[in-house]
Parts: structure tokens; sequence; C-alpha cells
């Protein structure tokens, strides 16, 4: 029996409060240095004429396969994506896998054939790779890690410190999504609709937003996956030292994801995305921000969400649709292990 603290648990990688402490007290210590401490999605790196951006990130999704993806289209998407959030155009992927023994080899293939054409949507090529094999049940199938670099496109960063009360917060589209199809692929739930997760690569819609209003009229992007908009909302309002109120009402969330919501009690603001980026951006150019990421398919069902605000204890407050106001925190407790 190991006591309480001492070990690893599932709830260290959902992405909330446990994931962030594990962060902060085991590997920033440890691997200590400038570009990691800032913890970013990308690491911006001094080798290019605005810097390069490095990124890495492993994949543990069950089911392998699930209705709008595989592991392998969300490795290389969740990849490209923490680049392209960070205003770097994805270049260059890494690929490893860790297989289990009497893994199905027509599986693997179709995983691969899906990472080369997630990686073609997003004009990438993956250079690297390797593979290990370990014993039967010792990697439930197949574990996958993608590593990428980009190169930084724009003189100004995009960071949560230049982000400034009376800025406007948007996301790119409905929440939920991913989630919702994991729980759907699990056959956890007795629910008869049909929902794809939105797992996709965001660089193109991402880089020609950026490239029409180039920070600092764009403050801040980040991809709201695991913990969901929350906590990437919550890690936001601690790192630029401002609140931030959202507006219920504004949010953007699939009739089908609201319902299995009721049913299982979960809240869409926790529920990981694989295809939504959140933009915060300068009042005057919100809307001509929306009406752009409107006019494109993978960013139709942006919203204007919310405001920063300069109240100094750098919260969440979500206005309700009933009239009040509550404190929106990270993740706590672990809602669905193995999603991405």
């Amino acid at each position: 029996m190991t006591s309480k603290g001492k070990t690893i648990t599932l709830a260290h990688g959902n992405g909330g409060k446990a994931m962030h402490d594990l962060i902060e007290k085991t590997f920033l210590p440890a691997l200590d240095n400038r570009f990691l401490e800032a913890l970013l999605d990308s690491a911006i790196l001094p080798a290019h004429e605005y810097g390069l951006a490095f990124t890495t990130d492993s994949y543990v999704v069950q089911p392998l396969f699930f209705p709008g993806g595989d592991i392998g289209r969300l490795a290389v998407s969740g990849t490209v994506n923490d680049l392209a959030v960070a205003g770097a155009r994805p270049r260059y992927l890494s690929a490893a896998f860790v297989i289990e023994d009497g893994f199905p080899l027509k599986d693997m293939a179709a995983i691969v054939r899906s990472m080369k054409i997630a990686a073609d949507e997003a004009g990438v090529a993956i250079v690297t790779g390797d593979t290990k094999v370990v014993p039967r049940g010792k990697a439930d199938g197949l574990f996958v890690n993608t590593s990428g670099i980009g190169t930084c496109e724009f003189r100004a960063a995009l960071s949560p410190l230049a982000v400034r009360p009376g800025d406007r917060v948007i996301v790119s589209g409905t929440l939920g999504d991913h989630a919702a199809a994991i729980m759907k692929a699990r056959g956890d739930f007795p629910v008869s609709f049909e929902i794809e997760s939105d797992c996709r690569p965001l660089s193109g819609v991402v880089l020609a937003t950026l490239e029409r209003f180039p920070p600092p009229a764009v403050r801040f992007m980040r991809d709201p996956t695991r913990g969901g908009l929350a906590t990437t909302l919550v890690e936001l309002a601690r790192s630029s030292t401002c609140s931030i109120e959202i507006d219920e009402s504004a949010l953007p969330v699939r009739d089908e994801v609201l319902a299995l919501c009721e049913l299982t009690g979960y809240d869409p603001l926790y529920l990981a995305n694989e295809g939504k980026f959140i933009l915060v951006c300068e009042e005057n150019t919100a809307e001509d921000i929306l009406a752009h990421l409107g006019s494109r398919p993978a960013s139709k069902d942006a919203a204007i969400i919310g405001t920063v605000t300069d109240d100094p204890l750098s919260r969440v407050y979500l206005n309700t649709k009933a009239g009040g106001t509550r404190i929106v925190d990270m993740l706590v407790a672990d809602m669905l292990p193995r999603i991405c």
C-alpha cells in the first residue's frame, strides 16, 4: 500500500490542479531553464529571426479510433496546434511509438496513414521518429509521442503578459466535442445521437488570423485541451494578473454535448477540445476578428465569450444564465482519463 500523495494518480494527467502541482514541484525544479519556466505550449528558441518554437506531447487516448479521428490524427494535430497558438508556423515533427506486442499491423498502418493526412493538412513533415515494442499488457495497445519545431512569424510575441483590461476573449467554436465523442465511442452512456471529435490541425486558420490581425492586436492564444476552457482561462488569469468575466449564454456548445452533460453531471467548461483555440484581442478589433473567424470552416462557430477586467484577484468569473455569478476554478477531480 502506498501513502496518499506519494504516487502518481490519474488526476495528475487531467490538466487540472494535480497536474499543475506536479509540474511546478517536480519538473520545473529539476529541469530549470528560462525556456521551460515560461510554461507555454511551445518553447520560443533564439535560432531564427523571431525565434524557433519547440513543443512535445504524448498521447494515450482510449479507444485508439474514435468518431472524427484516431490517436495518429490526434498526435499530429495536438503538436501542430501547440506551435500555431504560440504564433509559430509548424515545420517539422518527430513521432515516437510505444507499441504493445500483438498490436494489429493493419491498425498501425491505418494510424500512420492518418498521421500523414493530418500532416499534409498542416503543411508539415514528420522527419524523424522511433519505435519501441513492449510486452503484452504493458502499453494498452499504443502510445504516441510527437515533437514539433516551428518558425516564429511575428515580431511581437503572444503572451499572457500582453493581456490588458478591456480585451475581449474569443473561442473559435463549440466546446467539448472531443470529450463527448470519446464518451460516445467508449459506450459508457446510453445515448443515441452521433457526434465527432473536433480533432484537426488549426495552423491554417490561426496563422491566417495572425497575419491579418498581428500582435499586439491579438494578445494571446491557447488551445483548451485537457482541463477544457475553464482551466485554460484560469491559467491565463493567473499569468496575466488580470481577471476574466465570461458569459454563460455566449458559450457555444452543441445540443448533443449539453444533453450528455445533463446525463452525466459533467460541465462543458471542463471538457477537452482538440480542434479549438482561445484568442484574446484588443477590444476594438474583436468584431472584425470574429467576422474573419466566422468565414472559415474550422472556426465558423466562433463567439466572443468574455472580457478581461482589472480585478487584481486574477480570477475567472462566470455570469450565469440565471443571472448570478460564480468563480470558475481549475479542474480538480479526474473526469475522463485517457482522453488525449
